[in-house]
């Protein structure tokens, strides 16, 4: 029992800790990008567009997938405790909770990267925005 507790621990949430980490540092990445982009600097608005998107569907993609990558551990937990309580042919209480517990630690897991990156992913895309609109009165652009 013990191999699969470490395909979900180590498997499952190492994923979804590696997952954690590069939307940060993407995200951390594009704010120092913005914070350093003159939009004047830029002749062609949709130039301008491509150097402010760069990346950010790498944060969008991470989290719209954690929860699923959560789903996946929970439902191999939970399929680890109907496995084992098969194996054993007894219920025992005790392990039934603690592989449940494991299945859902995986879906809070999932959950804990997805929340602050679709938050980093949507401040960011903000950012774009107003940065793309100052570029618009920069050169007398009107609201389209």
């Amino acid at each position: 029992m013990h191999r699969f507790d470490d395909i979900i621990n180590y498997g499952i949430l190492g994923l979804l800790a590696s997952m954690s980490i590069l939307a940060v540092a993407v995200a951390v990445e594009r704010y120092l990008t913005y914070r350093k982009i003159q939009p004047v600097d830029f002749r062609d608005k949709k130039e301008l567009e491509l150097e402010l998107t760069k990346k950010l569907h790498l944060i969008a993609t991470i989290g719209s997938n954690a929860p699923y990558i959560g789903l996946l551990g929970t439902v191999l937990g939970i399929m680890l405790t109907f496995y084992t309580m098969g194996m054993d042919g007894f219920l025992d209480t005790g392990k039934i909770m603690i592989g449940l517990a494991l299945a859902l630690k995986a879906t809070a897991a999932g959950l804990i990267v997805a929340i602050p990156s679709i938050v980093l992913y949507n401040l960011l895309l903000r950012k774009v925005k107003v940065i793309l609109l100052l570029w618009d009165i920069a050169n007398g652009r009107k609201g389209i």
